[in-house]
């Protein structure tokens, strides 16, 4: 095989983050598109794993804990005999207003972290937020003076509410009062593997791309102009994965909030014509203003029924394969967002993916899989 006919690789070789003596890690969201991919990388890596989910993780040699996040009592019966060194917090769950995210994703936190701080044996706690930090939450999202691009972790709060800085707060507290240290990990739009995921971009628009192709419409971006043209990072889930075992096994990472995205930055103007090609459909760019998914797909669900049968694909149900509302939030941005890595790279973490490359590889994993057509 020629050498310009070599696969090239879409990540940089990520190293093995070998587990501390007697480590028992607990991933809370083992089965998100995040935890999932945490698990999967601490088992391989030789850590003691157990992941906190509904339903039981899919990596062979992670114990499963079933417990309900919003029911303390639950989680501390669940959680009594568990002990773990290493939690890391890779999950929330949405609610209908910010007040109600707070207390409800706040809430979570403390209830964690009283529960396995109070069994003494807790080393380190990573938690897993993103951006928003910077844009604010979902009800003020990019609206007054935000902080520059590209974001800076000293950057000072925006003088509004938002759960991000409740569960820090948490965190922050929990960790004085029982001796352990903690990092914060800002990612931006997750990209990898799960089904029934709130917030899944690539299936998402591979979903997007199935439709339009059934029905003969062109793939049309459905953001912003400045989406369109400006730049932007991503954070791939193996990427955050390891930046949350590095974090855990690093000195020099404890008691920090570090922002993590690829290590790259892509244009939608740029990509959407690759992804479209790959994908078997027409590009087509912005129009003057955004062209919400979750309108155009409003009635989606006919179509995509024909295609489960036509393709035999695994998943009826269009809402556990596509977040319209996410992608639109995304895409639709009237500014361009991108996060700094230099206190990761100043730290000693050294990963990097190619977001284009990655995105590829992960279509084809869902195609693969039978989840896209």
């Amino acid at each position: 095989m020629s050498a310009a006919a070599t696969p090239l690789p879409d990540r940089a070789p990520t190293p093995v983050r070998t587990p501390p003596p007697g480590a028992h890690a607990l991933v809370v969201g083992a089965t998100g598109i995040t935890g999932s991919t945490l698990v999967h990388q601490l088992v391989d890596a030789g850590w003691r794993t157990s992941g906190l989910s509904r339903r039981p993780p899919t990596t062979a040699g992670a114990a499963h804990v079933a417990a309900d996040l919003l029911d303390a009592d639950d989680l501390r019966e669940q959680l009594a005999d568990l002990h773990p060194t290493h939690l890391f917090i890779n999950a929330w769950v949405r609610q209908e207003s910010e007040a109600r995210n707070i207390e409800v994703n706040a809430g979570i936190v403390r209830d964690l972290l009283a529960i396995l701080g109070e069994q003494g044996s807790l080393q380190h706690v990573a938690l897993v937020t993103g951006l928003k930090h910077y844009l604010g939450p979902f009800e003020a999202y990019g609206q007054g003076e935000l902080p520059d691009t590209p974001f800076l972790e000293d950057a000072e709060r925006l003088p509004v509410p938002n759960f991000y800085y409740a569960q820090e707060d948490e965190l922050f507290a929990a960790a004085a009062r029982h001796g352990f240290t903690w990092s914060v990990h800002r990612a931006h739009t997750v990209i990898g593997h799960a089904v029934g995921n709130a917030m899944n971009i690539v299936s998402t628009l591979g979903a997007y791309a199935a439709i339009v192709r059934e029905s003969g419409r062109p793939f049309t971006f459905p953001g912003s102009l400045a989406q369109w043209n400006g730049v932007v990072d991503l954070t791939d889930a193996a990427q955050l994965a390891d930046h949350q075992a590095w974090a855990a096994t690093t000195p020099a990472a404890a008691d920090t909030a570090f922002n993590i995205v690829n290590g790259d930055v892509v244009r939608w103007r740029r990509l959407w014509p690759t992804l479209a090609e790959h994908l078997g459909v027409q590009a087509q760019g912005p129009g003057e203003q955004p062209q919400p998914l979750e309108q155009q797909m409003a009635g989606a669900q006919e179509v995509w029924g024909r295609l489960v049968t036509e393709h035999q694909l695994l998943e009826p149900d269009l809402s556990r394969i596509a977040s319209w509302w996410h992608t639109d939030s995304d895409l639709g941005r009237p500014i361009e967002v991108l996060a700094d890595m230099t206190r990761s790279r100043l730290a000693g973490f050294t990963g990097y993916v190619s977001t284009e490359r990655s995105l590829l590889r992960l279509l084809d994993r869902y195609r693969a899989e039978r989840y896209l057509p």
